[in-house]
């Protein structure tokens, strides 16, 4: 049950992803030969118009398949023979597609189950909060210099500076405080802290701050998949740490187990946030400039604009086979150690 549920749920935003190429494909005069769900062998297929559709037997990934976007061809619908800015528009709207699909999530749960303002629940006594004068109903506004709107972003910030001074700007009665908070080591918890709690209660608004906070939600994911790619090139999480298909499947299957006692409505909602987390994530991997990957063509699109001249097309493809020669060694080797962590 658990991964019929990480398939559907993989298969909704990958297909929603080449949604995206598809649709602004079609609407730039761009013939699409195969619209498909997952890789390899065909399992069923049918064609209607010019498009075929199918669905491939390995359940992870998927393609928009547009004739002449991976080889010369002299036909007029060609994605090659497309203006610059057409092809750039039909690239950037996979990833888009993604962040859509995140936003329109984040309004079903925020409408259901509410947002998490940055308030003060309580503060530690003894610690640079209760010292510098915060108190339990103060909103915190800013960190650093960063706009905050959730507390999650409080968690998160504090985490990634837990050993350095924060200039933190909040509210109270409608007026404007500011303090400096320096952590203090914990010796029993062994980290550096705080000392504030954060209110784990989550309100509920109107239409207006439903659509606001499903985009602070959504640019909460897209901030934190940033921050977790640089900690994983500066060192600050190993590569062991990465979570491919495998591990993701197992972290569903976690998230279902621990909320299934609380009836289907906890399921879905869970389930459905997981999914914001996970399109939010898969834009901004596409849009990395790497070959093979959205962002890879996207900045050879760039160049191009730039140049007024097309990169030179074989050498173009030379390196995205490349890049996905690549890009497949690194989802085997992320496999592998998924499949790995299973039996630690």
């Amino acid at each position: 049950m658990k991964i019929i549920i990480a398939i559907l749920m993989f298969s909704f935003i990958i297909i929603f992803h080449e949604l995206g190429h598809f649709l602004l494909a079609k609407k730039n005069g761009i013939r699409v030969n195969e619209f498909c769900l997952g890789l390899g062998p065909t399992i069923v297929g049918f064609t209607k118009g010019e498009t075929k559709y199918s669905l491939k037997l390995l359940p992870f990934g998927g393609a928009c398949m547009m004739e002449g976007e991976d080889e010369e061809s002299s036909d007029e619908r060609a994605f090659s023979q497309k203006s610059v800015w057409a092809r750039m528009a039909v690239v950037f709207a996979g990833p888009a597609f993604n962040f859509i699909l995140a936003f329109l999530l984040a309004i079903i749960v925020i409408a259901a189950a509410g947002f998490d303002r940055p308030v003060v629940a309580d503060v530690m006594e003894g610690y640079p909060a209760a010292e510098a004068g915060l108190q339990a109903g103060d909103t915190i506004t800013e960190l650093n210099g960063k706009s905050i709107h959730l507390y999650r972003e409080v968690s998160f910030y504090t985490y990634l500076h837990a050993d350095e001074e924060i200039e933190v700007e909040y509210q109270r009665d409608g007026k404007q405080y500011s303090c400096t908070l320096t952590p203090q080591y914990d010796e029993e918890s062994g980290r550096y802290l705080f000392g504030i709690y954060g209110n784990s209660m989550r309100e509920r608004g109107n239409v207006l701050q439903i659509l606001q906070y499903s985009v602070y939600e959504v640019k909460y994911w897209i901030c934190t998949t940033l921050e977790s790619l640089k900690m994983l090139v500066t060192g600050q999480v190993s590569f062991n740490e990465l979570s491919g298909p495998v591990g993701i499947v197992k972290s569903i299957g976690d998230t279902y187990d621990e909320v299934k006692t609380g009836g289907f409505l906890l399921i879905i909602l869970n389930l459905l946030n997981y999914s914001i987390m996970l399109s939010a994530n898969l834009g901004v991997m596409n849009l990395l400039p790497l070959p093979a990957l959205d962002g890879g063509r996207l900045f050879f699109l760039i160049v191009e604009a730039i140049r007024r001249k097309r990169v030179n097309p074989e050498h173009e493809g030379m390196v995205h086979f490349a890049g996905l020669v690549l890009l497949l060694l690194l989802m085997v080797v992320v496999m592998f150690n998924d499949i790995r962590k299973l039996f630690i």
